[in-house]
């Protein structure tokens, strides 16, 4: 049995869709005071609702919004023990068509945001006594790759180069940051990429089925408990086997 989650106080950054909510989502039905952290007020309050969480209003890619929603969640909670650096954007972009500004923006959510939200935290989850940060980075950029997702790869790949040193830092606080690497998981975002996506990403995962999001939030519960405290700088991969063929034909052989 883990050591339960009740009562402690956990911040979701790009919290209100997604992989993000469906984080939060398993963090409050294991009883944790969840904060759930986006830019659009009317889909963070929907989702709020529906979890039984928190909203704030943050573009984590200002170091004043980020400061902001960790001092409001203290206030409101008394502390913080966890922070799912979550926010992230995965616009579709080839190499030839990007501009300087789509590389700007994307690094400033997915890279910049990730460092802010936990550089902000970090007083509180220090005073925590438990603090754990669970980033969401992704297979691809750190194993695989995808065309149009150059940019958002190389964001990927950066998150956990910025966690290994982070784990050295934070380790003397007492702070744990690890990360879980999401395959490909049911979205709404995969939805708007269609049905011959879906169908072709399915056939490639040996579990010939798309992960979803509770899949993700679960890793990163676990992450989260008194006795993952032995666990810093480290990575786990939830696509139900999709990196491991080497081949198509691989899954063709079964």
């Amino acid at each position: 049995m883990f050591t339960p989650l009740t009562g402690r106080t956990v911040l979701v950054t790009g919290g209100t869709k997604g992989i993000g909510k469906g984080i939060a989502g398993v963090f409050a039905r294991a009883g944790a005071d969840v904060v759930v952290v986006g830019r659009d007020r009317e889909r963070g309050e929907a989702a709020a609702g529906e979890l039984g969480a928190v909203y704030l209003a943050a573009d984590v890619s200002r170091a004043e919004d980020c400061e902001r929603m960790a001092a409001e969640t203290v206030e409101r909670f008394g502390g913080l023990d966890v922070l799912c650096a979550n926010a992230g954007v995965f616009p579709d972009t080839k190499l030839e068509d990007m501009t300087e500004a789509d590389i700007d923006a994307i690094f400033a959510t997915n890279v910049k945001g990730t460092m802010l939200s936990v550089k902000a935290c970090l007083p509180a989850l220090e005073r925590s006594g438990h603090g754990r940060v669970v980033l969401t980075s992704s297979i691809t950029g750190p194993v695989t790759g995808y065309p149009g997702w150059s940019h958002y790869g190389a964001t990927k790949a950066a998150q956990l180069g910025f966690l290994r040193t982070a784990a050295i830092e934070l380790a003397a606080k007492g702070i744990t940051i690890n990360a879980v690497m999401p395959g490909n998981i049911e979205t709404e975002g995969l939805d708007e990429l269609g049905p011959e996506y879906r169908q072709k990403m399915e056939s490639s995962i040996p579990q010939r089925k798309l992960g979803t999001v509770e899949d993700i939030g679960f890793a990163a519960l676990f992450l989260a408990t008194d006795e993952a405290g032995y666990i810093t700088g480290q990575t786990i991969v939830v696509d139900g086997g999709q990196v491991l063929p080497e081949s198509m034909m691989a899954l063709e052989a079964q």
